[in-house]
C-alpha cells in the first residue's frame, strides 16, 4: 500500500469520525456545532476539488474532495435525516449548498483581485469553469434530496429490506447519481466523457464499500444508546415538507396581518372608552346633608342646594314640578280641577 493511499484512508477515517461524533453530541449541545462542521467540510471540499488533489491507485484516480469530504457530507445529511427529521435536514442542506455557492463567489473575487495585484500570484487560485461549478451545485442539491427519497422508498414495509442493505443501497445510489448528474452536466460532449463516467462510477462503488460500515454502525449504536425508533416517512416527505413550510409562512403572514388589525381595533376601542369615561361623572362617598333643608356641604365646606351640587358634579339636569302630596298641601284649591 502506497503512502499516499494510506494517508488518504487515515484522512477519510478521521473526517468520517469527526462528522459522526459531532452529530452524536446533539443531545447535549444541540445541532449548531454540527452545522458548523459540515459547513467547514463543504468549503474544504470545494478547495481540494479546485486544486485537483488526488491519489492514484492502479488505474483508478481517487479525488480527495469526493473520497473524503463529499462522502463525509453525505454521511452527515444521512444521519441528520434519519435521527433529527425534516427541518434539521433542510438546515443542513441549506448550509452545504449555501457554503458551496459562497466559496465559488469568494474564489472568483479573490482571483480577480490577485490578477489586478500581479500575474505571478494568480496560480494560488485555480481557474474556474462556470459549467463545472453549476453542475456541481445542482448535482449536490439533487443528491441530498434523492438521499431522503431513496431512504424512504427502500424502507417501505412491503419491500422488507434489512437495515444494512437499505443503508448501503441508499448511499451507493446517491454516489452514483452524483456521478451521472455531475459528469453529464460538466463533461457531456467531450471526448473523455465516457471514460470519466465509468472510472468515477467504479471509484464511487469502492468508496461506498469503505464508508458504509461507519454509517451502519453509527445508526445501530444510536438506536441502542437512545432507543430511537427509525421513523418511516412518506417517500416524498422531504418535498412535501418544503411545500408545507411555504404554506405555514403564508398562514403566519396572514395571522400577523390579522393580529395587527385586531390591535388597531383594540386601540380604537380603548380610545373611545377613554373619551366616554371623560364625559361620565359619578358621585361617590358620603355626602354631608342638612337634616332640615337638605343642602349639601361640598369639599370647600360651603353649603349648596341639592340641585346646584348635583348639577355641578354630574351630567344630570333638573326640571321642576310638584308632586301630588305637595299639591294637596300647598295648593288645595287646585285639587278640584284634577281629572
Amino acid at each position: 500500500m502506497s503512502n499516499q493511499l494510506l494517508i488518504l484512508i487515515i484522512e477519510a477515517v478521521a473526517v468520517y469520525f469527526l462528522v459522526l461524533f459531532s452529530h452524536s453530541l446533539r443531545h447535549r449541545l444541540g445541532l449548531s456545532h454540527f452545522y458548523a462542521v459540515i459547513g467547514s467540510l463543504t468549503a474544504v471540499m470545494a478547495w481540494t476539488t479546485d486544486a485537483g488533489v488526488q491519489v492514484q491507485v492502479g488505474n483508478v484516480s481517487l479525488m480527495v474532495g469526493s473520497t473524503v469530504f463529499f462522502t463525509a457530507l453525505l454521511l452527515s445529511i444521512f444521519v441528520v435525516y434519519v435521527f433529527d427529521g425534516l427541518r434539521a435536514t433542510r438546515i443542513a442542506i441549506s448550509t452545504v449548498i449555501g457554503v458551496s455557492i459562497m466559496v465559488a463567489l469568494i474564489t472568483l473575487i479573490l482571483r480577480w483581485q490577485v490578477q489586478i495585484s500581479g500575474p505571478g500570484q494568480v496560480d494560488y487560485f485555480p481557474p474556474q469553469s462556470l459549467r463545472i461549478y453549476t453542475s456541481s451545485i445542482i448535482a449536490l442539491f439533487a443528491d441530498l434530496i434523492f438521499l431522503a427519497i431513496a431512504w424512504e422508498f427502500l424502507g417501505q414495509s412491503q419491500l422488507k429490506i434489512h437495515l444494512w442493505i437499505r443503508a448501503f443501497l441508499t448511499l451507493l445510489g446517491v454516489m452514483w447519481l452524483d456521478v451521472i448528474l455531475f459528469s453529464t452536466g460538466a463533461f457531456f460532449g467531450s471526448e473523455d466523457y465516457m471514460s470519466i463516467m465509468v472510472g468515477t462510477l467504479s471509484s464511487r462503488f469502492a468508496i461506498s464499500l469503505f464508508a458504509f460500515p461507519f454509517l451502519y454502525f453509527y445508526i445501530s449504536w444510536q438506536n441502542k444508546k437512545h432507543g430511537i425508533v427509525i421513523e418511516n416517512r412518506p417517500v416524498l416527505s422531504i418535498l412535501r415538507e418544503v411545500s408545507e413550510v411555504r404554506l405555514e409562512l403564508s398562514q403566519a403572514r396572514s395571522e400577523i396581518e390579522h393580529r395587527k388589525q385586531l390591535e388597531k381595533e383594540k386601540e380604537s376601542l380603548i380610545h373611545s372608552l377613554k373619551l366616554a369615561l371623560q364625559e361620565v361623572k359619578t358621585l361617590r362617598g358620603i355626602l354631608p346633608t342638612c337634616s332640615f333643608c337638605k343642602s349639601i356641604r361640598d369639599e370647600d365646606g360651603e353649603w349648596r342646594s341639592l340641585e346646584e351640587y348635583i348639577s355641578s358634579n354630574s351630567e344630570a339636569q333638573f326640571s321642576h314640578g310638584v308632586c301630588d302630596s305637595c299639591v294637596e298641601k300647598h295648593y288645595p284649591d287646585l285639587k278640584e280641577y284634577d281629572v
